[in-house]
């Protein structure tokens, strides 16, 4: 099978990734929390190294639980960075909290984050033409329109490049390479 060249075929968390959620519309909202926090923790890192971690983050933020996330108190964070099974970052492990609790304000302003979310795309996916994953943009006048949106309504790690990886991982835009059998 084809797949967009930049999957790590070497990585099975990669592979799965890429065969199994990146670019499939997502909808579930906590499902959008988690990976809107993955994007946050990829800041400055490789996506592999967040996929590798992703167990061990849900098991410490309480599987993604938007509530629980929310209720985290500082004691609660600062006994994560002793956890070498996560990104140690103190400002993004005190963002994870900061986003939940944005991310509710959000669910009671929208109904859903999913609907404030996709509203940007009239609730279709958009669909690019990728010949070669280079010559995708890393950022773009949409993803620079969420990311403030989304900075004044309290959310953290939220800029134009981790908002436009976000929106591919969670299909608001379809990159597969046009070669890729997932597109």
């Amino acid at each position: 099978m084809t797949r967009c060249s930049w999957v790590k075929i070497d990585n099975l968390l990669y592979v799965a990734y890429h065969d199994k959620e990146w670019g499939k519309p997502l909808h579930e909202e906590q499902a959008l929390f988690e990976l809107l926090c993955l994007e946050t923790y990829q800041a400055g890192l490789s996506w592999e190294t967040v996929l590798n971690k992703r167990a061990a983050f849900r098991q410490a933020f309480h599987n993604y639980d938007i509530k629980k996330v929310a209720q985290m108190t500082n004691q609660d964070l600062d006994a994560l960075l002793d956890n070498p099974s996560i990104i140690r970052h103190r400002a993004k492990l005190y963002a994870t909290r900061a986003n939940a609790q944005a991310f509710l304000k959000v669910q009671a302003e929208f109904g859903t984050f999913d609907r404030f979310i996709w509203s940007y795309v009239n609730g279709q996916p958009r669909v690019n033409t990728v010949v070669d994953y280079h010559q995708v943009p890393a950022q773009t006048a949409l993803s620079q329109q969420i990311s403030k949106d989304l900075k004044k309504r309290g959310f953290k790690f939220v800029g134009p490049v981790c908002i436009y990886s976000f929106m591919q991982a969670t299909g608001l835009i379809n990159d597969h390479e046009d070669e890729c059998e997932w597109k």
